[in-house]
């Protein structure tokens, strides 16, 4: 829903949750979060952390995709240890597909999800590019979760407004 971010962790961990939302579009929009407060989860609240990252519309479309996608995984990467990143879920969420009823392709989706595993592979090593769950979040539906999931470097998704439909587990 609206607002997300606005729970405390300590309310997360007081309701018995163990993951929090880090970094979402809608945080980085209208709060002007960034990338810095991971290792605050990491190691003060012991929740697991779901890192979201993603580009707008105007990044895609001037080819930018990869070059922000790396930047915010990097920003990430400086503030956790190799370690942790069995406590880190990386969320690509394309800014351009949330609530908008744009949709990255099944395709699109994949090619960002391999160059983040390519990218982790470099900058940290195989074992962690090939075991961390990098998820898609981008106006997913009953409709496109299907053909996403086929996909061989989507872990599983982000889900937004479309959770709250029943006909979403059909």
């Amino acid at each position: 829903g609206e607002f997300t971010g606005e729970i405390s962790a300590e309310m997360i961990k007081e309701a018995g949750c163990q993951w929090v939302i880090h970094g979402h579009s809608e945080r980085r929009t209208l709060f002007h979060e960034d990338d810095e407060k991971i290792d605050y989860f990491l190691n003060k609240t012991d929740l697991g952390v779901i890192a979201c990252i993603g580009e707008t519309l105007e990044e895609r479309e001037s080819g930018k995709t990869n070059e922000v996608v790396e930047r915010q995984v990097k920003a990430y990467q400086e503030k956790i240890g190799n370690d942790q990143y069995d406590r880190v879920v990386i969320a690509y969420e394309p800014v351009w597909a949330i609530g908008t009823g744009k949709v990255a392709t099944p395709q699109q989706a994949q090619e960002v999800h391999a160059h983040l595993r390519q990218f982790i592979e470099k900058n940290a090593t195989a074992d962690i590019a090939a075991k961390v769950r990098i998820i898609y979040g981008g106006s997913v539906s009953g409709a496109n979760c299907k053909e996403l999931a086929r996909q061989g470097d989507i872990d599983g998704f982000l889900v937004g407004g479309a959770s709250l439909k029943p006909e979403f587990v059909d």
